[in-house]
């Protein structure tokens, strides 16, 4: 009599499994992906330079001295941010100077005198109109000779000098004990508010450049800074300090208060500008045959050969090999090869 032989329930899942999985063993593998379409975007060329922060050449204003004198005190010192009235330096008036003052004076006197004098006889008819004019010239003459004087301080044995205006001084050509003479420059007071950047570019390169081109500036002390500015000078020559050929850019003066006259910059200057097709820095991948991508044809992984152009921290403008709005693999790409199978993330 044949027998009835029953499976166990936990045998025949068992079985089930082991079919399923030598289906699955036999399909051929897929890699997961993610794909991203190609975009238009302004794609600009930039030079990156480095500088550093200087005074606006023209918001530096000198200090001369009035007279010649012994400096007898310097209140000041290089690099001090100063006010308006602040005191720079005294000056003893020197023996010569308060000489030239005194005859000045001496000089008003005797024609205030030959002048009155004048006036007598020509009340007397002893002498003319044209010497009563002439006293008085010499009298006009004297009095400006001394006024002039009096506005250098000479008539002073010790002069003040103050600051007028407020700001950084940047120069500082005398000091305590210095015998100088009239109209020397002895400081140079910047505006804390007026800066510029100071770059350095390489001779071929300032082909590329003219006034107004954009340029993004970078502190390299301060990571989070930056300003947006614009190219004001390129120069005509090399300074013989950095091998290099400065260009200027002015720093708004709402990003001066952060930044130290002498401190280091990088700055980026944009060269040209068009529209170019993008895709992200992940997408583009690299062997000994050049740049390469792939897009994703039939569930297969296609290969395709592309130039590429400018580039940024975030994408990587492609010049030859893809479309606009073209979908091609930006996550997964490292492990697919010409004709492997994927499936596309949901």
């Amino acid at each position: 009599m044949k027998k009835n032989i029953l499976i166990p329930a936990l045998l025949t899942t068992t079985l089930m499994m082991a079919m399923t999985n030598t289906v699955m063993c036999n399909e051929a593998p897929s890699v997961l992906v993610k794909q991203e379409n190609v975009v238009s975007r302004a794609v600009s060329e930039t030079l990156l330079v480095y500088g550093r922060v200087e005074a606006d050449p023209d918001a530096v204003l000198t200090v001369s001295l009035p007279h010649s004198g012994l400096v007898t005190r310097v209140a000041v010192r290089l690099g001090q941010r100063i006010k308006q009235g602040d005191t720079l330096l005294e000056l003893s008036t020197s023996p010569a100077a308060h000489m030239q003052y005194t005859q000045a004076l001496n000089a008003v006197n005797y024609a205030q005198r030959q002048l009155e004098r004048e006036q007598r006889l020509l009340t007397e008819q002893l002498t003319t109109k044209s010497q009563l004019d002439a006293a008085r010239k010499n009298l006009v003459d004297a009095r400006s000779s001394l006024h002039s004087l009096k506005a250098q301080g000479q008539d002073k044995a010790i002069e003040i000098v103050t600051s007028p205006t407020e700001g950084i001084v940047t120069l500082l050509t005398v000091k305590q004990g210095d015998r100088v003479q009239a109209n020397v420059a002895a400081l140079a007071i910047a505006s804390g508010h007026r800066l510029i950047a100071r770059l350095g570019v390489e001779p071929e390169d300032i082909q590329f450049l003219k006034p107004g081109i954009p340029v993004k500036i970078h502190s390299v002390f301060i990571p989070e800074y930056q300003a947006d500015s614009q190219l004001r000078e390129i120069h005509a020559m090399i300074n013989p300090t950095t091998h290099l050929v400065d260009v200027l850019a002015a720093i708004p003066a709402n990003k001066t208060q952060q930044l130290v006259l002498g401190s280091y910059l990088s700055a980026d200057l944009q060269l040209s500008k068009h529209q170019g097709l993008t895709v992200s820095r992940e997408a583009v991948l690299q062997d000994d045959k050049g740049h390469y991508l792939f897009r994703v044809v039939d569930n297969k992984a296609q290969r395709v050969n592309v130039e590429t152009g400018l580039e940024n921290g975030d994408w990587v403008e492609i010049t030859r090999g893809v479309k606009l709005n073209e979908s091609i693999v930006s996550v997964g790409n490292y492990v697919l090869s010409d004709g492997m199978l994927v499936r596309e993330e949901k």
